[in-house]
């Protein structure tokens, strides 16, 4: 029970006041000693990009909610979070921020200033998730470049290892020419692009022997351009000097009688064979393709498939090798533009014809990738295929619809997962190679972690060697990262056990192919379990004009900083609560202001009873058997909104629980139930129905703040300050009073709400304020179970209209029409009677209401001496009057079988 001085208005700037103080008391704090069940979050480690976006707000307040509720519900909740550091964009800011190439300073102090940026930009972003009122456990944080980090990555590459599920290789990779490193698949974005299909003439080679051809392909006299060949059409003319065959369908009748032949490839004049592969579709271009090593993943099955040569056109920078020959040095948009003009000065291009086609991309920079052939790291993937996707129906998917996304990705797997990029800032491959016998070398664990660039192995090789030469390519940051619930579990230390796999993954749909997969491939590998039980997956955030929030359109974007800075947090926390997982969210606005007004009303419901509900106290057993209908019927109510969040909570249905409270709250409880109870609090009613009220009063606000506080943890906070000493966020789900919920009390108190309601409006309409007395109300029904409710529930009907004398009856009103005043129409009475008309006016003055008005119902005329006056000449101004005689207002029900008879 409180006794302090409650302000008028929510100061929700005091959000800075409780988030300094659930730190101080480190109320958050995992505990782990079994004397709880455990619940693990695996946390998405996000990007220390230095600032939080509405995005992670999203996926964070996801996180949070549930883990505030789990606590609710009695589980020790082990919620950390982590710090996903390595990465390209780290070093480009760092090159910009210093003003230089990452290969202008040593490795070690590249990687420091690295360090530097990321440290401070996790600092930034630590204090913006505590506004937003997050509730990690910090002392568990985890960051993905710290030695103790790098150790289990390095570690668990090991392992792998030796378990031949990672292996080095030379093979075609993906390859951004923008950063000069290897990306897997799951990295590469597509896009739509619109270019030219170009239709080129491959004449035929003009050897006498094609076995001299096999044999030196540039060998002898160069075919003529005009000689008909076969007509290639390509949206990639800069790769035909890494043609290396060109391929038709073997069905295809237009050119089976090519196979086996050789053709030209024009500019570059090698010679190159005609295979068939079914592959190949008839109906696209011209029908016939050239492979070109590499332009795209169908090139490289079909080199592998029939042996062909590699020719490396592209470098690592993007640009032309001496094998393009004429085009050596160009980049790839010049080589193409400038191949196109030398196809068609040399009579070479037949047309071309615009096309649409879908681009690779970098995820990073957006560069257009390329297929080059290089020594890389991978992960066997296709070794673990179909026990990934056997993880992905073990688990509890949210929406379920978002497996498919895994599964379809696990299926269309064609090439091992490259762990291996070409970057400094990022976890060391832990591999050396034998400067004479080129062995890899592995450190031993308890070495972990070491950087091949720097330390040495312990041992000679077996070949006695003593050089080594250190791996200087690093881990893809995915290899950190897909390690989470392990490391957060404690691994690979052998308690981990007791905390994996985690309870849950909550990330974003945009993910799925990366982090959830690799997550579930690499857990698979290293421990033979699925990595967590649900996946809950969170949507996109688009800005008010409906377009994905990005920072190419930075007048659309809204950081959470200026929200919180208008509102506070908690009304940007209720606009991430109301939306479903797994589908995409606008921000307005609009809902922002909705949630900052709900909070209001409730600040200001609770500061009005606040005078009641705290002056005594009042237990459960001291009311049970006063309480009054409306108090059964909020009560039901009440308890089955606990129910109702409780289940929406459980199973991640967040928009539920959001709306459900609100829709409770501010209507039946403040609209109907406040309002309904004020007579019992202030007028003369016995002490036990007081009583009954002011508990109820109390218990809907404290159970509510208990409901809402996994949402708006701040204003709940605030508010629970007046009920007791201890933080809302330690106590426990509120316990729901089954034998207060009744289907029957619901609906007789929504049948008197209404009845109320319609009163209420008819003096809103009529200018009469709410708080004014009616002196008399009839309620007509011909329904008996109305007449029942209605006068079970007539106190608080009474009480709360202010009615002096209210009476239930069945049947319909006694009532009629009752002239009340009659005047002359001038208009009309003038023209028509001219000097007579002073005897109309006289007669009406000098004549009784009543009697002029039964002379009007019955002939509707009055006769004055010789003179008659139709009704239309006059203005007849009527009242509805009961069977009293009294005069009434009428209320039809839309809704109700009833008829109001309202006497004011």
């Amino acid at each position: 029970m409180s006794n302090k001085e409650i302000p008028k208005d929510y100061d929700f700037k005091k959000e800075k006041v409780w988030e300094q103080k659930w730190e101080d008391e480190n109320i958050y704090k995992y505990i782990g000693d079994g004397s709880r069940p455990r619940y693990v979050i695996d946390t998405p480690p996000p990007y220390p990009t230095g600032s939080i976006h509405l995005g992670h707000v999203l996926n964070w307040v996801y996180i949070d909610m549930n883990a505030r509720y789990r606590r609710q519900k009695g589980h020790d909740v082990l919620f950390t979070q982590g710090w996903d550091c390595h990465g390209l964009p780290t070093e480009v800011k760092v090159e910009e921020t210093h003003n230089i190439n990452k290969n202008d300073v040593s490795r070690a102090q590249f990687r420091q200033y690295c360090i530097d940026l990321t440290t401070d930009n996790i600092a930034k972003m630590k204090s913006q998730m505590r506004a937003m009122g997050y509730s990690q456990d910090w002392s568990r944080e985890f960051v993905t470049m710290t030695p103790e980090y790098m150790r289990k990555t390095q570690y668990s590459f090991l392992k792998m290892y030796d378990e031949g599920l990672i292996y080095q290789g030379i093979h075609p990779v993906n390859w951004c020419p923008r950063c000069q490193t290897a990306i897997a698949f799951a990295e590469v974005e597509y896009s739509d692009n619109t270019t030219f299909l170009n239709y080129v003439n491959f004449p035929p080679a003009v050897e006498d022997s094609y076995e001299d051809i096999a044999s030196s392909q540039k060998s002898g006299k160069q075919a003529d351009p005009k000689d008909e060949g076969i007509l290639i059409a390509t949206t990639r003319p800069e790769l035909m000097s890494a043609c290396v065959a060109v391929v038709i369908h073997p069905e295809d009748e237009r050119y089976t009688h090519l196979l086996g032949k050789y053709v030209e490839v024009p500019l570059s004049h090698q010679k190159v064979k005609i295979i068939a592969d079914e592959e190949v579709d008839p109906e696209f271009g011209t029908g016939a393709v050239m492979i070109c090593t590499f332009g795209d993943k169908t090139d490289v099955s079909w080199v592998q498939k029939y042996d062909l040569e590699i020719i490396n056109a592209i470098d690592e920078a993007g640009k032309l090798t001496a094998a393009a020959g004429r085009y050596e040095g160009m980049d790839l948009q010049s080589c193409k533009k400038q191949t196109i003009e030398d196809l068609d000065a040399e009579g070479y291009l037949l047309k071309q014809e615009q096309v649409d086609q879908n681009v690779g991309q970098c995820w990073r920079c957006k560069t257009p990738i390329e297929i080059l052939v290089k020594k890389q790291w991978f992960v066997a993937v296709r070794d673990l295929i179909e026990k990934t996707k056997t993880a992905a129906d073990e688990m509890k998917w949210v929406p379920e619809h978002m497996k498919s996304r895994m599964v379809n990705w696990a299926d269309s797997m064609e090439w091992d997962w490259c762990i291996s990029r070409q970057r400094i800032f990022a976890t060391p491959i832990p591999v050396w190679y034998c400067k004479d016998c080129g062995k890899v070398i592995l450190p031993d664990v308890e070495d972990l972690p070491i950087d091949p660039t720097v330390d040495k192995p312990k041992h000679a090789c077996e070949c006695g060697c003593e050089e080594f030469i250190g791996e200087e390519d690093v881990l893809d940051t995915w290899m950190d990262s897909s390690i989470s619930p392990l490391s957060i579990a404690g691994w690979p230390d052998e308690d981990y056990v007791n905390h994996f796999p985690s309870n849950i993954r909550p990330q974003g749909h945009d993910i799925i192919r990366t982090w959830a997969f690799y997550t579930t491939l690499r857990c698979l590998a290293l421990t033979g379990q699925k990595p967590f039980d649900d996946i809950v997956i969170n949507g996109m955030v688009f800005g008010e004009d409906g377009n994905k929030m990005s920072k190419s359109r930075p007048e659309f974007v809204v950081g959470p900083e200026e929200v919180i800075e208008q509102y506070g947090a908690d009304p940007l926390r209720t606009w991430a609560a109301n939306s479903v997982p797994g589908s995409d969210v606008i921000f307005d606005w609009k809902d922002i202001k909705h949630g900052y007004r709900f909070l209001n009303k409730f600040w200001n419901a609770f500061r009005f009873i606040s005078m009641q509900i705290f002056d005594e106290e009042v237990s459960y057993e001291d009311v049970k058997d006063n309480f009054g209908p409306l108090d059964l019927w909020i009560l039901s109510k009440l308890n089955n909104l606990n129910k109702t969040v409780d289940q929406a909570f459980a199973d991640y249905n967040f928009a539920d629980t959001i709306t459900s409270i609100e829709r409770f709250f501010w209507h039946d409880f403040c609209d109907e139930y406040i309002e309904a109870v004020k007579y019992r609090l202030y007028t003369d009613v016995s002490d036990e129905s007081r009583r009954a009220a002011k508990y109820t009063l109390r218990t809907v606000v404290e159970t509510c703040l208990k409901l809402m506080a996994p949402i708006a943890p701040f204003f709940t906070e605030e508010v629970y300050q007046y009920f007791a000493d201890e933080s809302i966020h330690t106590t426990l789900w509120p316990e729901v009073y089954e034998e207060l919920i009744s289907e029957e009390m619901e609906t007789k108190g929504e049948t008197t709400v209404e009845l109320i309601d319609e009163v209420r409006r008819f003096k809103s309409a009529s200018k009469i304020p709410l708080n004014a007395e009616l002196a008399e109300v009839n309620v007509y029904t011909s329904d008996e179970d109305l007449v029942d409710v209605f006068n079970q529930f007539d106190a608080d009907i009474k009480g709360t209209l202010k009615i002096n004398d209210l009476e239930i009856s069945s049947g319909k009103p006694e009532v009629h029409e009752k002239i009340i005043e009659v005047e002359p129409d001038m208009s009309k009475i003038g023209p028509t009677f001219k000097g007579d008309a002073g005897k109309i006016i006289g007669y009406l003055k000098s004549t009784d209401i009543d009697e002029i008005g039964s002379v009007l119902e019955e002939n509707h005329e009055l006769t004055i001496g010789e003179i008659v006056v139709p009704e239309d000449m006059l203005n007849i101004k009527k009242e509805i009057v009961g069977a009293s005689g009294k005069k009434v207002d009428i209320l039809q029900s839309e809704n109700l079988d009833m008829i109001v008879e309202v006497i004011r």
